[in-house]
């Protein structure tokens, strides 16, 4: 496949100034943040990338150099074979981006007339629109609030109109910032649903910064940790969660009830006729404690899963701060 983007020892730092309130403004004293420190990244087209980090890591500042909002304070940079910030022009008819926080949209409009009038800022023909519009409608399901201003629309719908927008052009790849934050339960996983379906679909690529663990595990293939400007972890999203997939945890509930001294005894705790606990298997056998376990009495069901994604993040970050020390 061919490479997308790819970025070469990139480097963002800011400088500002310090108020002193002691030496005044006489002698100013600047402070130089390295929000990130060559970052060397490469992405083929059709991939699906979350890209995550703790606040604060250069989550942001990176994906707003991707986009030309940003400049460099060195290294290379290019996306689509462009330059963001001496080709942003070209880029912009190529890329696409959704800040989840900041509309795009124009409120007092109905969404139909949003997506026109994105569609004539990309050059596009009447009749493109129309059928990119009619196609975005479907697989965003916006027919039911299409024709209403979006000042009326709730957040789930202003955010697939958003998105939709965003995709007016058909791009090549989309940037989507927090997509999902404020989103309820529904909300989410119909938005998840259709993003992986472009994915799949239209071999869009996805490059998707979020906290929302349900957003790494639903839309990347790939998952690239940031944490103090500096990418810490690479790695296909499956194969990191065998990583670090240290324990298992269990619920077993029997059918009668049983002693549960046998089940402290283990180190689990139980409530109800339900034992429950995690298993760690660097250090014990699960076959061997789930053996035990159902020794103990009859079983009426048995539940095993594995460790959180949630939970796997915290312990790369933990692992990456004691590096770090």
């Amino acid at each position: 496949m061919s490479i997308i983007l790819e970025a070469k020892d990139i480097t963002k730092i800011f400088r500002y100034q310090k108020k002193d309130t002691n030496r005044g403004w006489f002698k100013p004293e600047y402070v130089t943040l390295h929000a990130v420190q060559d970052l060397n990244l490469s992405i083929e087209k059709g991939e699906s990338i979350a890209f995550i980090g703790p606040n604060g890591a250069g989550k942001s500042t990176t994906i707003k150099m991707l986009s030309g909002i940003l400049t460099p304070t060195s290294g290379e940079l290019k996306v689509c074979g462009l330059n963001p910030i001496k080709d942003r022009r070209q880029l912009s008819y190529r890329i696409g981006c959704v800040f989840g926080q900041r509309s795009q949209l124009l409120p007092n409009l109905p969404l139909y007339d949003s997506l026109e009038l994105f569609g004539h800022m990309y050059d596009l023909t009447p009749q493109q629109i129309k059928n990119r519009t009619d196609y975005l409608t479907d697989i965003f399901a916006l027919d039911d609030f299409i024709d209403q201003p979006v000042r009326q629309l709730s957040l789930g719908q202003r955010m697939r109109g958003e998105i939709a927008a965003s995709l007016i052009h058909n791009p090549e790849i989309i940037f989507l910032d927090e997509p999902t934050i404020g989103l309820d339960v529904v909300a989410k996983r119909e938005l998840r649903k259709t993003l992986s379906d472009l994915n799949q679909n239209e071999k869009t690529t996805v490059f998707l910064t979020s906290h929302d663990t349900g957003d790494i595990e639903s839309l990347s293939q790939r998952l690239i940790v940031i944490d103090h400007g500096k990418i810490i972890i690479d790695a296909p999203t499956n194969e990191l969660q065998k990583t670090y997939l240290s324990k298992k945890y269990f619920k077993i509930d029997y059918a009668s009830d049983v002693p549960a001294e046998k089940i402290t005894a283990l180190g689990f705790e139980i409530k109800e006729r339900s034992a429950h606990g995690a298993i760690n298997t660097t250090t014990s056998s699960i076959n061997d404690v789930l053996r035990q376990l159902l020794e103990i009495g009859p079983v009426e069901d048995i539940h095993l899963y594995d460790e959180a994604m949630e939970d796997i993040i915290i312990d790369i970050y933990n692992t990456s701060q004691g590096n770090r020390a």
